[in-house]
């Protein structure tokens, strides 16, 4: 049973890094016709609803560290499962990463060198935030993001409306901050892209761990203390027969 929760966190992660940044590596300012930032924007928010219809009956389908922390901290998820569904969660995203990467070579003047939508801060900020400003970004929107996910998906919240209001709160969140951090909110998602844009990007991603699980946590804590009552666990529901 667990295995198969592992799995799903996994994949989901795959899809989320590998649609989600691809929209930015691939589609973003292709000429003439790119997505440009509302629709990596809204690329991110549909990797969400998208798995959440599939996989939450199965795992709950966080999809990041920062949300599975945010969550046990939110007294939603079992602290003893944390450490397996991170694991997981950074796998996918590097697989993702690893994929995404042999497509987009494939065109004549690719360079991971040049971003691969990795996270950054300063130089490498889209508009070029220093350090603290890109820290507080991603604090503040990761603490919204679990404070969305603890009320959509509370025992009282309109039944099966969760994935969407979560896939919108993402996609708002990077409506806002791609400026500023190119959007992480998510460590393992951050993970998969900076270890083939190297360098700096890899020298920046301590930031893009940190901020976001103290953002989760404080989100989580936060609405716990709001809504006292308790709810049940964001785990996925298994079946007898698993």
């Amino acid at each position: 049973m667990r295995t198969k929760k592992y799995a799903a966190e996994a994949i989901g992660t795959f899809w989320l890094t590998f649609a989600g940044c691809g929209s930015a590596v691939i589609a973003a300012a292709f000429p003439q016709v790119g997505i440009g930032l509302l629709g990596v924007s809204l690329a991110f928010g549909l990797t969400v609803v998208t798995m959440a219809y599939s996989i939450g009956h199965i795992s709950g389908c966080h999809l990041n560290p920062a949300v599975t922390v945010g969550l046990a901290a939110g007294g939603r998820f079992p602290t003893g499962e944390i450490a397996p569904y991170v694991v997981a969660q950074v796998i996918g995203a590097v697989v993702a990463a690893l994929v995404l990467y042999l497509i987009a070579s494939g065109a004549p003047d690719f360079s991971a060198a040049k971003g691969f939508a990795a996270n950054g801060y300063g130089d490498h900020s889209p508009g070029h935030y220093n350090v603290l400003a890109a820290f507080l970004m991603e604090v503040v929107m990761t603490m919204f993001f679990l404070f969305i996910i603890m009320g959509a998906t509370h025992g009282k919240a309109p039944a099966g409306f969760a994935p969407i209001a979560i896939g919108l709160g993402l996609t708002l969140i990077h409506l806002v901050s791609i400026p500023v951090t190119n959007t992480s909110v998510n460590p393992a998602r951050s993970t998969g892209p900076a270890l083939f844009a190297g360098g700096w990007a890899l020298g920046q991603l301590w930031l893009f761990w940190l901020a976001p699980l103290i953002g989760g946590a404080l989100g989580g804590y936060l609405y716990r203390w709001l809504s006292g009552e308790p709810s049940a666990q964001v785990t996925g529901v298994t079946t007898p027969a698993e």
